[in-house]
């Protein structure tokens, strides 16, 4: 059963307001994220919309798309309802692309799902690629991962994990080995999980770090991670962010076709 990729987008962002219209190339984000995503081995790419406008921009550019409530505390929980509103059976998988990476690489979407299609025992999969500096290693912005010897999640900070004891009593001048892992933030869930998640309590872990997907760990499910051998493309958080994708679009190597 091939997955159903789910992109959440909501037109309130701090950082950046109305991201998810924002123009690339032409074309608005959310549109270019999500001809992107169908070019992985899915059989549909949705996107989640909290306002109108996202629908309308969907609908002109033929990307299918339905609106979910602007209340949502979190993506997941956007993802949930999504789920209700296309009628997805509980054993299908859907993968999660946020609506800010319009450089997403469909082979790490594919990736994902197929993980969590071959753990029966992981409610969800994600994705990580070692960190190559110090710099990275330090970055709160950075979020980290630490894996069990079956490559499952044992848990995300924020914090340099794993922390090298001996090798940084004088300083971090560089990184422990193996390399520390970067999380990406692509998520596969099986729909089953997906409507149970909004029903879990949240726990302080979460809150602590702003990382909902502690929240799973706290709950002893476990998380399946895909340790890909590159770094995804960038996403957009900022302005500055958004030049800079712009840019590479201008650029094109690829991107507009």
């Amino acid at each position: 059963m091939k997955p159903v990729v789910l992109i959440p987008a909501r037109m309130a962002s701090s950082r950046l307001p109305g991201k998810p219209l924002a123009d690339l190339a032409g074309k608005p984000m959310v549109v270019r994220v999500a001809e992107r995503a169908a070019r992985a081995d899915a059989a549909r790419v949705v996107v989640a919309a909290d306002d109108a406008r996202i629908l309308a921009a969907c609908g002109a550019h033929g990307i299918e798309a339905v609106m979910t409530r602007t209340d949502h505390p979190t993506g997941s929980d956007r993802l949930a309802e999504a789920c209700a509103l296309l009628g997805l059976d509980d054993a299908a998988v859907v993968v999660n692309v946020q609506g800010d990476e319009p450089l997403i690489d469909p082979a790490l979407i594919d990736a994902c799902a197929r993980l969590l299609a071959e753990r029966d025992e992981c409610v969800m999969a994600t994705a990580a690629h070692a960190i190559d500096s110090v710099e990275e290693y330090l970055n709160p912005n950075v979020v980290k991962v630490v894996c069990d010897r079956l490559g499952r999640a044992l848990t995300f900070s924020r914090a340099p994990l794993p922390w090298w004891r001996d090798g940084h009593a004088n300083g971090v001048h560089r990184l422990p080995e193996p390399a520390p892992l970067r999380h990406i933030g692509l998520y596969a869930y099986r729909v089953g999980f997906l409507r149970r998640y909004p029903l879990l309590q949240a726990c302080a872990l979460e809150a602590t770090e702003s990382l909902e997907q502690l929240r799973v760990l706290w709950h002893g499910e476990r998380i399946a991670v895909h340790v890909g051998a590159g770094r995804p493309g960038p996403g957009v958080d900022t302005p500055e962010d958004l030049a800079r994708v712009r840019r590479l679009f201008v650029e094109g190597a690829g991107l507009l076709s």
